[in-house]
């Protein structure tokens, strides 16, 4: 996996409930730095000064010191970790039933790259995957094609652009920009976090807390001149 930092990770399997057949439980858990940044302590008044963490081509500076960010705070592969996590339970149309809030103690399972878990879907295992294949992997991609299913039914805008990555030389400077392939692994991860912010509005919305939304301005007139004339030449 390309991410500098490994603080989420996704768990899916059948419900058991008789009367939700062929629906799905999925987990998703992120790091819990409130285990270690409590409020207005120094690390929150540092953490504060930086706003976020920052992402290079070939490095990240994190927002928190690294013994928290690359260690304390990374969901390593066998280790446990502290998390908060949220329990999702979907229909067999990826519905969402209900949802709750956790914190856990997590140990993860694998730490898989996205080309390494779609290669094992396409059918060609690894020592790493083979083992996860039918208790791990499948359910998730199970769990994904109900989600995808709802999605597609809901026509949301389809925005999947190609990522660009940036390769550098061994002196720091650009050699190429390569455009690698959008898989399903990408989609699902994306689908399952989207899943989760959703859940955790809803749950603050519940409790009427302050929260803070990204929204998107209307496109300029320009913009969207640019946008048709570009569309017209690829049709």
């Amino acid at each position: 996996m390309d991410a500098r930092d490994h603080d989420d990770a996704v768990f899916a399997e059948p419900d058991t409930d008789p009367g939700n057949e062929g629906g799905w439980t999925v987990v998703v858990a992120i790091a819990d730095v409130a285990h270690y940044v409590t409020p207005g302590s120094a690390l929150d008044r540092e953490a504060r000064k930086r706003g976020n963490s920052v992402y290079f081509p070939d490095r990240v500076v994190p927002m928190l010191p690294e013994r928290i960010s690359n260690e304390l705070c990374s969901l390593k592969e066998g280790v446990p970790r502290p998390c908060l996590a949220v329990r999702m339970i979907f229909d067999k149309n990826g519905h969402k039933k209900s949802h709750r809030f956790f914190r856990a103690l997590m140990r993860s399972a694998a730490s898989l790259s996205y080309e390494q878990a779609q290669a094992a879907i396409d059918g060609r295992t690894d020592e790493a995957t083979g083992p996860l294949l039918d208790t791990v992997l499948r359910p998730l991609w199970g769990a994904y094609g109900s989600l995808d299913k709802a999605r597609k039914a809901r026509g949301p805008l389809e925005l999947d652009l190609p990522e660009r990555k940036i390769l550098l030389d061994d002196e720091g400077r650009v050699r190429a920009i390569a455009t690698p392939p959008r898989l399903d692994a990408h989609r699902l991860i994306e689908e399952f976090m989207i899943q989760a912010n959703v859940a955790a509005a809803e749950a603050l919305e519940t409790k009427r807390s302050p929260l803070v939304y990204r929204i998107h301005d209307a496109p300029s007139k320009e913009k969207l001149v640019r946008s048709a004339s570009s569309w017209r030449r690829s049709t």
